[in-house]
């Protein structure tokens, strides 16, 4: 997925894209937890798959998530620390913080799932 550059100096589009990012992760567990109605479907191969490669998806989003947060807190502390203050300040005065992705606690948990 690609964001718009200015997705990441607007608060406002931000926290849309924060939002977005919690309904997914929300729909993700709805449709683990509508599994352990349908015993059918937790033998089926295609649904193994399935799961398997959800799997994967959330812990791509997981690192991607944890390297932007590590971008941006280093980004933020070259724009206040020395030297990079001074860089900032003559070569890139229009520079600004970057918002720093926070997800919610309830939003980032696995939902738990009885087979």
């Amino acid at each position: 997925m690609t964001l718009p550059a200015d997705i990441l100096t607007d608060p406002e589009k931000f926290k849309q894209y924060q939002d977005v990012q919690g309904q997914l992760g929300a729909a993700l567990g709805r449709l683990i937890a509508i599994t352990e109605n349908y015993p059918d479907l937790k033998s089926n191969q295609n649904f193994l798959a399935l799961q398997s490669q959800l799997e994967g998806t959330e812990n791509r989003i997981a690192v991607a998530r944890r390297d932007y947060i590590d971008a941006v807190r280093l980004y933020n502390t070259e724009l206040k620390t020395f030297p990079g203050r001074l860089w900032a300040m003559f070569l890139y005065s229009g520079n600004k913080p970057m918002e720093t992705f926070t997800a919610e606690p309830d939003k980032t948990k696995t939902p738990e799932v009885k087979f």
